[in-house]
């Protein structure tokens, strides 16, 4: 008889109804599969990654489920880089490249199989398919994924076999697979830094990805402003809530925390507890983004006048920051130092600031010592893909002091952001903050702004919102 568990209705399994659970299931095999559109993609990259370790074993692991609290999980989430070798999104597996004598390797998807119906695995237990779902079987997923499928329950067996190879794993994935083999730190890290810059170039596939990321996120921003009257008579959590449901309607989720700022809390830079009143008359700073099936983001920032009109003050930011985007993704092109767009927009904001007598110029030596930053805080953009803060391990020579290439995507998001209890600027300007964000892909002749279906300038946005706002 099985153990229940602590404080369990039931106290165990009893040999009938455990023989009773065995039988009468049909076979759900399937056999009309087809293999993903993304499996040569992927088969793509695997060989990338292969070419720059000839001789060595590599280990990427997807990741465990985490526990809120009891039997509680987390939603899963795998690790990009598993994702992207695999096009996989199951649990608990891993993608082992075993290096043959020609110098390349033998990729091998390691993951957990179907639970057997000969046994009580099936249906007993928090992480049983009976109570989360059923998996595809070995088979099913190397039909799928194009590469050959072990049973995840081995891989510590077959990696004992071939002890003496040279290994490297990505490591804070799986503690329990680390601990499996014999590895380096330094090494191991020079391989998560090359899953990053394989991703700093997106293939064909991927930016079509990005842009269904990009397209719905632009329907949950219309979505928002139609429904802004209900978040007045409510809070942020109405807008929160509003995206989201576009988000889980089109896609998996959304792609980070949505920042659902209204009033000084558009001052926070990563303000996602969104629980404060939505005013008329404040400014509200919609962050967010929809995360594809694929699991690519999309990442937008608009600034929106609550009452649908900006006031002086909040114009003459706002404008600022336009023109200083402006400034920035002309900058966005192939061969240009990946620093420019950002230079060039902090440069515009400098300007500003010491025109209004914010800080002291003249603005190079401003902008030489980093005066700014008082007031717009971040950098203005990042990598986008499957992370929000794409290939972040990527190495810096590749990525923030390498060049633009096409296919790479970009966010160009400059910000002012003046704080409701800073006494250096009037008391008029205290509690406002503006961000406008878009996504940009990188193009041969220079760059497309993926998320132009949405308004930019301060009066193409009163117009949009004239038009859908409740």
């Amino acid at each position: 008889m099985a153990k229940g568990r602590k404080n369990g209705l039931y106290n165990g399994v009893s040999e009938e109804l455990s023989a009773l659970m065995r039988t009468g299931w049909a076979d759900t095999e399937r056999h009309d599969l087809e293999p993903a559109e993304q499996a040569p993609f992927a088969a793509e990259r695997r060989l990338a990654l292969s070419a720059l370790f000839p001789g060595e074993r590599l280990i990427v692991p997807s990741g465990k489920l985490k526990y809120r609290s009891n039997d509680d999980t987390y939603p899963f989430r795998p690790y990009s880089g598993y994702v992207h070798m695999t096009g996989d999104q199951a649990r608990d597996g891993a993608l082992v490249l075993e290096p043959r004598a020609d110098g390349g390797h033998d990729a091998y998807c390691y993951q957990l199989p179907r639970d057997s119906r000969d046994n009580d695995e099936f249906w007993i237990g928090y992480t049983a398919e009976l109570w989360m779902g059923r998996r595809r079987s070995l088979a099913e997923s190397a039909t799928v994924l194009g590469l050959p499928c072990r049973d995840v329950r081995t891989i510590t067996e077959d990696l004992a076999a071939g002890t003496g190879v040279p290994t490297r794993i990505v490591r804070g994935v799986d503690p329990a697979l680390e601990a499996a083999v014999t590895t380096d730190e330094e090494r191991d890290a020079e391989l998560e830094g090359a899953l990053s810059d394989l991703r700093l170039v997106k293939d064909a596939w991927e930016l079509g990805e990005m842009r269904k990321a990009v397209d719905s996120t632009v329907r949950g921003f219309t979505d928002c402003v139609a429904e802004l009257s209900r978040a007045i008579a409510s809070s942020e959590r109405w807008i929160e809530g509003t995206f989201f449901r576009r988000a889980r309607l089109e896609g998996n989720h959304v792609g980070y925390g949505s920042i659902c700022a209204a009033g000084d809390h558009a001052t926070i830079m990563h303000w996602t507890d969104n629980d404060g009143p939505v005013r008329p008359g404040e400014l509200l700073l919609l962050d967010a983004g929809v995360e594809t099936h694929s699991l690519y983001t999309a990442d937008v920032t608009r600034t929106l006048p609550i009452s649908g009109t900006f006031t002086p003050v909040q114009r003459q930011v706002y404008d600022a920051v336009y023109e200083a985007q402006e400034a920035g993704m002309a900058a966005v092109k192939p061969g240009a130092p990946y620093r420019d767009f950002h230079e060039a927009s902090q440069r515009h904001l400098t300007a500003r600031l010491v025109e209004w007598g914010f800080i002291e110029g003249p603005v190079d030596r401003a902008y030489e010592l980093g005066l700014q930053r008082r007031f717009t805080m971040a950098g203005t953009g990042h990598m986008l893909g499957l992370d929000v803060h794409d290939c972040a391990q990527a190495r810096t020579e590749e990525y923030v002091d390498g060049v633009l290439e096409p296919g790479m995507v970009l966010t160009v998001e400059p910000g002012l952001y003046f704080q409701p209890d800073d006494l250096t600027v009037p008391e008029e300007w205290r509690g406002i903050g503006v961000r406008i964000e878009d996504d940009l892909v990188v193009t041969e002749e220079g760059h497309e702004n993926l998320s132009a279906g949405l308004p930019r300038s301060s009066t193409e946005v009163e117009a949009w919102m004239a038009r859908f706002a409740g």
